[in-house]
C-alpha cells in the first residue's frame, strides 16, 4: 500500500486503474481489503481509490494530541488524499456502514467534490441514547481488553448464514488485530456522528444504496426508507448476503456497482 501525509496522520491507500475516480470507504473495524473482491470489476474503467481510515488497517491514528475523532475527520481525510492525489474533479463517494457514515459527512463538508454516492449497508440515523452509552462502554472495553470485544461481537452479526465459515474467521482475525485506539475512536465517532435523515431530501446527486437481503445490522427496511427519500436514488438488494456484500457476494454487488457508475456516463 502507498501512504500519505494527511492531516497530521499518515493515510494507507490503494490506488488502482485508470479513469473516472471512484472512492471506496470500508466498515467498521474492518479496513480497505474489505473492497479487494471488486476492485477487478471496476479498474479496468475507473480509477479506484481505497484507503484505510485512520486508526483501522495501516493508517495510523488520531494524534494523541487530539482527544477526539469525528466523522468529519475521516470525511477531511478523504478529502485530504484527493488533494494528494491531485484529483480535483468531482468523485463517486461509495461507503459501507460506518464507511456511508464518511460519506455523508463527506457530501456535507465538501459537496463540490461528489459526483455520486454509494451508500452500501448503512443508515442515516443516529445513535439512540441507549446505543451512544453502548458505544463509550464498549470503547473504555476496548482500550482495557483489546480489540477482541468488537470482533467477537460483530463476528456472527456482520455476515449473513450463507457465508464461508473460514471467510467469517478470516475477518473476525481482523477486527481482532485493529488497533484499540483506532477502534476506540471510531466507536466515539460513531457514537457523536449526526443524524443525516433530515437532509436526504437535499441530497441532489445520482445516489445508489445497496443493502444486504439478511442485513441484520442495517436491514433492508431502513435502505428502503432512504431510497423513499433521496429523489431519484436507485436500491438494489443483494441476495445471499449479510452486512458485507463486498466480500459475501462479489460478483453480484461488482455487477451492480459497475453497472451504476456506466450509466453515470449518459
Amino acid at each position: 500500500m502507498k501512504k500519505a501525509h494527511i492531516n497530521n496522520v499518515e493515510i494507507a491507500y490503494e490506488d488502482i486503474g485508470s479513469g473516472p475516480a471512484v472512492l471506496l470507504l470500508h466498515g467498521f473495524p474492518l479496513n480497505g481489503r474489505m473492497w479487494t473482491p471488486v476492485v477487478e470489476a471496476l479498474s479496468d474503467q475507473y480509477r479506484v481509490i481505497i484507503p484505510d481510515l485512520r486508526g483501522m488497517g495501516e493508517s495510523e491514528g488520531t494524534p494523541v494530541t487530539s482527544t477526539t475523532t469525528s466523522m468529519g475527520d475521516y470525511a477531511d481525510d478523504a478529502a485530504g488524499l484527493l488533494d494528494h492525489l491531485n484529483i480535483r474533479e468531482p468523485v463517486v463517494v461509495v461507503g459501507l456502514s460506518m464507511g456511508g457514515y464518511v460519506v455523508f459527512e463527506f457530501h456535507r463538508l465538501h459537496p463540490a467534490r461528489v459526483r455520486a454516492l454509494g451508500l452500501i449497508d448503512t443508515r442515516s440515523e443516529g445513535d439512540s441514547p441507549e446505543g451512544a452509552k453502548g458505544r463509550a462502554e464498549q470503547a473504555k472495553r476496548v482500550l482495557a481488553e483489546g480489540s477482541h470485544v468488537v470482533a467477537d461481537a460483530m463476528k456472527d452479526k456482520i455476515f449473513g448464514p450463507e457465508v464461508d465459515p473460514a471467510l467469517k474467521q478470516k475477518w473476525h482475525g481482523i477486527m481482532a488485530g485493529t488497533s484499540p485506539k483506532g477502534v476506540a475512536a471510531a466507536l466515539e465517532a460513531l457514537r457523536n456522528r449526526s443524524d443525516f435523515t433530515p437532509t436526504l431530501g437535499q441530497i441532489d446527486v445520482p445516489t445508489l444504496i445497496v443493502v444486504g437481503e439478511y442485513d441484520v445490522i442495517t436491514p433492508p427496511a431502513g435502505a428502503k426508507a432512504m431510497h423513499a427519500a433521496i429523489r431519484g436514488s436507485s436500491l438494489e438488494v443483494i441476495p445471499g448476503a449479510g452486512h458485507v456484500p463486498p466480500l459475501e457476494q462479489p460478483a453480484a454487488f461488482g455487477r451492480v456497482l459497475r453497472q451504476f457508475l456506466d450509466g453515470l456516463k449518459h
